[in-house]
């Protein structure tokens, strides 16, 4: 366990340049969005449920048998309806919609919302973003073969390198396009990938994450044959009750840009990758046996690239599945580099979303990963479910480890220092993989990176608020959403008009609201949706000039008194003016005392191309 740091790896000041996470999207058990991932977090729930009659039809009734003659139960986290799929709005006709495994579906759909999230609109992203996604199941191919429904788009609907490589195609993107297996952690090895190809600067953007699955009994069965599922249901992370853990699915994305390049942008940083690693155990004592060596060179690996002192750790998301022998290697590792580190002040503090969510296997990392941004990005750690009496085989007062049962605000030991958290991630072929991640910087002047400043209730702007979609249906279910995004009141009209503005691709049908407040713009969207909404094409602006004649006295006073925007563009015309007419085009149109009126001709024509 005392394994030395090997020759070759690199110092602090190699860091490689830091990842900012600047998009998030997720569809996970009981959670679809970040948000209600964050409640479900938060709150302390398990979204563990009994497994829907559909997903066990063939399966033995009271359970699947385990190879120490207990049953495990039928019981997991899942999605409802994993195949629903707007096909049309991807350009997939129906047939060809119906022979895509619904993972790759899903990718394609959280690809698009992550990419909407990090404000950067399908046809914008630059052309080489790469997309790394991690996915081991195959259970929908089983499905499709056991029936016979082979067809002309069989091939490419059910091969797993399409799942990475369609997302590439929708979004119009060239850089590498990578589905990864590296079993359980898989997604996590996807987002370690992604981030080195941006340090080397073989893409400016990349979108990581994974997908997983459980569509038939088989694959559990399998889970069970192997010894890998809790009689009880449950996972028990580090608990003296652990005995396997319950099945998961899900899919989660992120997108990651240079931190520079980020913060040059303005972009919104929700958490920054320091640095990672990836290795293999080896030779261990079996195939599938976890190596504690093997796990603490990853982990030494990691902080020093991450030019970060295993001491300042003051999280880790674990692998935390919650078997007898997994569990207590796991611990062991962490014990050994972070939680007996010297200069340590605290206990580290670890848990696992397995508890919460179940095992996602092929998304287990992106899962975890996305927990631990959550946490950063709320400054306040999770309780992790059923830990009651450690795990006989882990000292955890030793090992300098303390499980986090309860939500607590989460403070650096040293005030100057941000926030540093692992997320650790190995499947059962040996391959493991760590990240190290630190919460967001703050930017000059204090805001939040992508944030501006709430306008007062007294001095609010008139704006827009632009919804648009592919169907007048979908426009209406646009316009619900929006509704509930700003339910709480704590929305920011001039930000919400921003981002459906420019954030968003634009769509042949379309409705728009004006108006101050939030409550005026939703009833005008809610009034418009079912009236009159604009459709055709808005693949271009149009500029239109009046003539001379549509002036008025006192043509554009309300703006220049209501809008800071038209103010500051009108004073750059009258700028622009100023060296060659003998009068203020402020004063002309406010009518000032001694200013021209607009019947002169060499005066109306430059306040009408101003105005």
């Amino acid at each position: 366990m005392n394994e030395p740091v090997p020759a070759d790896a690199p110092t602090p000041a190699q860091a490689g340049e830091p990842v900012a996470v600047v998009g998030l999207a997720c569809r996970l058990p009981g959670a679809d969005g970040p948000t209600a991932f964050w409640n479900l977090l938060a709150e302390g729930r398990s979204a563990i449920t009994d497994t829907p009659p559909d997903r066990r039809a063939g399966a033995p009734e009271d359970g699947y048998p385990t190879p120490g003659g207990d049953t495990a139960p039928h019981r997991g986290g899942f999605l409802d309806a994993p195949g629903d799929f707007d096909a049309a709005f991807f350009g997939i006709s129906p047939r060809e919609a119906d022979a895509m495994d619904p993972q790759a579906r899903l990718v394609l759909e959280l690809g698009w919302e992550a990419m909407e999230h990090a404000g950067i609109p399908a046809g914008r992203a630059p052309r080489n973003t790469a997309v790394v996604i991690g996915a081991t199941a195959g259970d929908y191919a089983e499905l499709v073969h056991r029936h016979g429904a082979v067809g002309h788009h069989t091939m490419t609907g059910l091969n797993r390198a399409l799942i990475a490589n369609r997302l590439s195609y929708v979004l119009g993107v060239t850089g590498p396009s990578l589905t990864v297996d590296t079993a359980q952690s898989s997604s996590l090895v996807a987002v370690q990938l992604a981030c080195e190809r941006l340090r080397s600067g073989e893409c400016d953007l990349a979108l990581a994450g994974g997908v997983h699955l459980n569509l038939t009994p088989d694959s559990t069965r399998a889970a069970a044959e192997f010894g890998a599922l809790s009689p009880s249901g449950r996972c028990h992370t580090f608990d003296a009750r652990a005995d396997g853990f319950v099945r998961g699915e899900g899919a989660a994305l992120v997108v990651l840009k240079p931190l520079s390049a980020a913060l040059a942008d303005g972009d919104r940083v929700h958490a920054v990758i320091l640095g990672g690693a990836v290795n293999n155990d080896g030779a261990s004592s079996s195939l599938t046996t976890p190596d504690a060596d093997a796990q603490a060179a990853v982990l030494r690996t990691a902080c020093t690239r991450a030019g970060v002192d295993p001491a300042h750790i003051g999280y880790v998301e674990l692998h935390g599945t919650g078997t007898r022998v997994g569990d207590p290697v796991e611990a062991a590792a962490l014990g050994a580099v972070l939680g007996t580190a010297a200069g340590r002040t605290a206990p580290l503090a670890v848990g696992s979303v397995k508890t919460n969510i179940g095992h996602l296997e092929g998304a287990a990392g992106i899962a975890g990963l996305l927990k631990v941004v959550l946490c950063l990005s709320h400054e306040r750690l999770v309780p992790t479910l059923h830990h009651t009496t450690p795990h006989p085989g882990i000292d955890l007062d030793r090992l300098g480890l303390h499980v986090q049962t309860q939500p607590a605000e989460w403070t650096p030991a040293d005030p100057g220092r941000p926030l540093l958290a692992g997320v650790s991630s190995f499947g059962m072929g040996g391959t493991n993989a760590h990240l190290v991640l630190a919460q967001a910087p703050v930017p000059a002047g204090g805001e939040a990176a992508g944030d501006t400043p709430r306008d007062t209730a007294h001095n609010r702007p008139v704006v827009p608020w632009l919804l648009s979609a592919r169907t007048p249906a979908a426009l209406r279910a646009q316009t619900e959403r929006l509704a509930a995004h700003t339910a709480h009141g704590t929305a920011d009209p001039v930000n919400v008009g921003w981002s459906l503005l420019t954030t968003r691709t634009h769509f042949e049908h379309r409705a728009v609201a004006v108006g101050t407040g939030t409550g005026e713009l939703l009833h005008g969207l809610e009034a418009a949706v079912p009236a009159a909404p604009v459709t055709g094409d808005v693949s271009r602006p149009v500029f239109v000039f009046p003539g001379q004649g549509s002036q008025w006295a006192g043509m554009a006073v309300e703006l220049l008194d209501s809008s800071p925007v038209f103010a500051e563009r009108f004073a750059a015309c009258g700028a622009a003016l100023a060296p060659f007419v003998d009068w203020s085009l402020v004063e002309v149109v406010r009518g000032g005392e001694g200013a021209p009126g607009l019947e002169r001709v060499d005066v109306v024509q430059p306040v009408l191309w101003a105005v």
